[in-house]
């Protein structure tokens, strides 16, 4: 939520033919209700890209779903594994993950009115439930009603005591019991997620798993992560190095620049782009500071700082 934006999305697409990427988390009622345009528009350029629907109410949910179903998204996702105090208080995202009928009556109610297919991304568990019990069950459940593809952050979502942010860091992960849900599983297409900082990390999760999830890694070092990953298909880059990238986006910054739009809005999805490289101190620093008033020369002025020291 606030993060992957459609001008993130553009970018990310840019480094990577084939990842499948992902809306911010957009509630049920929102779609409902809200501005559908800016909740819901997207570039044929972002393509393959899921939408990813929050809610508990299994009409609404079938409403939003029905909304969107022309749009032209690859999946509808249903979040239960998102731990953000407006989640909870909405009574969506891991709060969920006790109620498995639930989920399963919303996901059945979606799945009446897509034309793609409904997935679910989950928890491992939430507060004292036991995962090594819930998890299993919890599958069971949405294979039941329909699902076949699930993505699984394998951390349990304390809801009480632990912020959202400490509920990425501090519960521990058990890849293990996530691994031992697809040899339970064979059936069906079960990705993992959490945690997973690599493309070797990658790798490793897919001898076990059908996809792998990364989400803060792919944000904040994205050449590191989606720059090769069209190699785990066996497809060459589609760029050659994170300058090309710097470059390829000019011409996005120039037009949006041109419509009325502000730097800011997509170079800050790109302060990650040159990590840990010489010049990325710089290339940030330039398109922070100068964030608000931002133009095509200050841009040309943040790459400069990465290709004097080439």
């Amino acid at each position: 939520m606030d993060w992957t934006d459609r001008h993130c999305r553009a970018f990310h697409r840019l480094l990577s033919r084939r990842a499948l990427l992902y809306t911010e988390m957009v509630t049920a009622p929102a779609v409902i209700h809200g501005d559908r345009g800016r909740l819901l528009d997207h570039g044929a350029a972002e393509h393959p890209v899921a939408l990813q629907l929050g809610g508990s109410d299994p009409a609404e949910l079938r409403e939003a779903t029905r909304i969107a179903a022309d749009r032209g998204y690859a999946e509808i996702n249903l979040n239960v594994g998102c731990p953000s105090d407006r989640v909870q208080s909405g009574c969506f995202g891991a709060v969920l993950m006790k109620s498995p009928a639930l989920v399963a009556d919303c996901v059945a109610a979606m799945a009446a009115v897509s034309p793609v297919e409904v997935t679910v991304k989950c928890r491992i568990g939430v507060d004292e439930q036991e995962p090594a019990k819930v998890l299993p069950a919890f599958i069971a459940v949405m294979r039941d009603a329909g699902v076949r593809r699930l993505t699984i952050h394998a951390r349990k979502a304390w809801l009480q005591g632990l912020s959202p942010r400490e509920n990425r860091e501090i519960p521990p992960l058990d890849y293990p019991l996530v691994h031992a849900m697809k040899a339970a599983f064979p059936d069906l297409h079960l990705s993992i997620n959490g945690g997973i900082g690599t493309l070797d990390q990658v790798r490793d999760h897919l001898a076990a798993m059908d996809g792998v999830m990364v989400g803060r890694a792919a944000y904040h070092q994205p050449w590191d992560i989606l720059g090769a990953a069209d190699a785990l298909w066996g497809d060459a880059p589609p760029l050659g190095d994170p300058a090309d990238a710097a470059r390829a986006m000019r011409d996005v910054i120039a037009r949006h620049l041109e419509s009325g739009g502000r730097m800011h809005q997509i170079t800050r999805h790109m302060l990650g782009l040159f990590h840990g490289r010489p010049g990325a101190r710089g290339w940030k620093r330039i398109l922070s500071e100068r964030a608000s008033r931002g133009t095509l020369e200050d841009y040309d002025a943040a790459l400069a700082e990465v290709m004097q020291t080439a």
